[in-house]
């Protein structure tokens, strides 16, 4: 009776949070899509005031960096920019090609830290009532109460077995 229970409690906690993947990804996504945004007009600002001055992106960065301290620490700023605005644009590209169910099997276009965490910051769990929250419900039903009432079966043996006196014949 115990394991059932266990395996219920378990099924209904990983059926409410693997239900908010769907809503949790579509506001990273949207946040993705705002810093992208962002990023591409600091980039863009920068590539400008560099062909003002007949230069390329890096021929910018390498001209820039030999200007001091400061320079160099400003050319290593926007060399970091851009490569993040790089990574992100991709990022974001690969999302917005993929449905909820893809999105899952895509975690790692979910990894940036400071989108993360301002998305956690704001997010609200809700009831999923879309098709997709509520795929993802019944998939961590199943999964995470399965898992629960495997272990609890597994342990459940390994202690009977320990209780039961032997009998000497």
């Amino acid at each position: 009776m115990l394991t059932r229970v266990v395996a219920l409690t378990a099924g209904l906690a990983g059926a409410a949070g693997l239900s908010q993947f769907p809503e949790f990804s579509q506001q990273y996504q949207q946040r993705l899509g705002g810093a992208v945004d962002e990023l591409s007009r600091v980039v863009a600002e920068f590539d400008a005031d560099a062909a003002a001055y007949g230069l390329s992106r890096e021929a910018a960065l390498a001209q820039l960096a030999t200007g001091g301290d400061f320079g160099a620490g400003r050319a290593e700023t926007m060399r970091a920019t851009v490569a993040r605005y790089d990574r992100l644009r991709a990022d974001l590209a690969a999302l917005e090609a993929a449905g909820p169910f893809a999105r899952a099997r895509m975690a790692t276009r979910l990894t940036d830290r400071e989108i993360a965490a301002r998305t956690f910051q704001a997010y609200k769990p809700a009831l999923p009532l879309t098709p997709q929250g509520l795929s993802f419900a019944l998939v961590g039903f199943a999964v995470f109460g399965g898992i629960a009432g495997l272990f609890g079966r597994l342990a459940r043996r390994l202690f009977i077995r320990r209780a039961r006196p032997r009998t000497s014949t």
